[in-house]
């Protein structure tokens, strides 16, 4: 799961057909008659939906309290919750991805949870990206239940064919080693960067500017891409000189996909990859991979002046301004959320129950210790390095209410500067102004 945009015409005439719909809802429950009803209306997309409704059963089970489970498919959940929203919908409680945040805040479709010490007391157990990750204005929106991050991986064995002992720890090294199995005949491509416009592509693009030591943004929120030697241009200068000038990086990479990376990945085409740390256990499946038991996930590679940090992303719980709005039903609200972003009884049951049937990555790092946890991942990779890159993990700091607007001029200066037909510095320039101007105008 990843996160989802759309440009500022297609938002706007969005909304206003949004409006439109919701003027004409007058079928729709009302707030009240949702209040008699007394059934909680819950709202996710549709992932994990067997795991959901187990869980769901044992809430009403241990509370008495009813609930209504509604899904809708990822690529259209957002469109259909803001219809919804516009429409007011009856909604208690839904999943939301922390790119969506700024906008729904000020939009008026979530409640802060800040009234509920009984949630904000897991603060203290959250990883510390996923708390600010819900955080907005000073207020706090909901419980995470799912978290993760972009992690390097590499094929083990193809490392080994090139006399390559140990992986690589910078990203000089990443392309001293690709061009030496390159040399070798192993791959024509070793390292595997996913660049197409999409919406992981910012994702990849935070993994290497923050691993170069870099920012998109400021402390004040202005645009902090075209600084002159800074994170981001050393980030993008050496995607650029990889596919451009070493060869070690296909440049039909801004055609490529996350999903169409990790199958070429998995076909054994590459010997390094960015990818979802999640996805290390599909490609060591034998069932599901040719290369199983031959990856490996080491830590980011730095840049000069940079460190091994990547990017995290999370989805929470959130709560609706009308659950917000009535005693009781805010009440069992919270304890729905608390439910699944929380602890169910004395554990945190819900993301454990993700992770162990999933491979979902978790906001609680007390679970590294768990024994159940550790011995599940032993199985496909080694979750000390996994524990090590989460603590490394930071927040995207592009995330506002013109961040799909933006997004789409800043994918394509990236892609016109990794096929050569801009400078990188015009590229971020390019990026940079498109910020700037969206940020002074919203």
């Amino acid at each position: 799961m990843s996160n989802t945009c759309m440009g500022s015409a297609s938002r706007r005439d969005f909304l206003k057909a949004a409006a439109a719909a919701g003027a004409a809802a007058g079928g729709l429950l009302s707030h009240e008659a949702l209040a008699q009803s007394g059934a909680l209306n819950m709202y996710t997309w549709s992932a994990a939906v067997d795991l959901v409704k187990s869980h769901l059963s044992a809430f009403e089970a241990k509370t008495g309290i009813k609930v209504a489970y509604n899904t809708s498919p990822w690529a259209q959940y957002r469109d259909t919750m803001i219809t919804k929203f516009v429409a007011k919908a009856p909604i208690d409680v839904m999943w939301v991805s922390d790119s969506w945040l700024p906008e729904w805040a000020d939009a008026g479709w979530l409640a802060p949870v800040n009234p509920f010490p009984e949630l904000l007391k897991y603060n203290t157990d959250a990883d510390r990206f996923c708390t600010e990750s819900m955080t907005y204005k000073g207020k706090q929106y909901g419980l995470t239940y799912y978290s993760d991050y972009m992690a390097f991986f590499y094929d083990a064995e193809m490392l080994k064919k090139a006399g390559i002992k140990e992986p690589p720890k910078t990203w000089d090294e990443v392309l001293q080693q690709s061009l030496k199995i390159k040399s070798a005949g192993l791959s024509q491509y070793p390292m595997m960067l996913s660049m197409a416009r999409e919406s992981w592509l910012i994702e990849f693009l935070s993994a290497m500017v923050f691993s170069h030591g870099g920012r998109f943004v400021d402390d004040k929120g202005a645009a902090a891409l075209a600084q002159a030697n800074g994170g981001a241009q050393r980030a993008l200068q050496w995607i650029a000189d990889a596919v451009q000038k070493h060869k070690i990086i296909s440049p039909a990479s801004v055609e490529t996909g996350e999903l169409n990376g990790l199958k070429a990945f998995g076909a054994g085409n590459h010997a390094f990859a960015l990818l979802s740390r999640y996805r290390i256990r599909t490609l060591n499946d034998a069932k599901q991979s040719p290369i199983a038991g031959r990856v490996r996930q080491a830590m980011m590679p730095a840049g000069p002046g940079g460190s091994p940090a990547t990017v995290g992303w999370m989805r929470f719980h959130g709560m609706t301004p009308q659950a917000a709005a009535d005693k009781t039903r805010a009440a069992n609200a919270a304890k729905l959320i608390e439910w699944f972003g929380g602890k169910a009884g004395s554990e945190y049951q819900f993301q454990k129950m993700l992770f162990n049937d999933l491979g979902s990555g978790f906001g609680i790092p007390s679970l590294f210790k768990d024994a159940e946890v550790q011995a599940s991942y032993a199985k496909y990779a080694d979750i000390k390095v996994f524990e090590a890159q989460q603590k490394l993990a930071r927040k995207k700091d592009v995330i506002s209410r013109w961040f799909g607007e933006w997004d789409e001029v800043n994918g394509t200066a990236w892609q016109s500067a990794v096929l050569g037909k801009s400078t990188v510095a015009d590229a971020l320039k390019k990026s940079a102004g498109a910020w700037n101007e969206l940020r002074k105008d919203s």
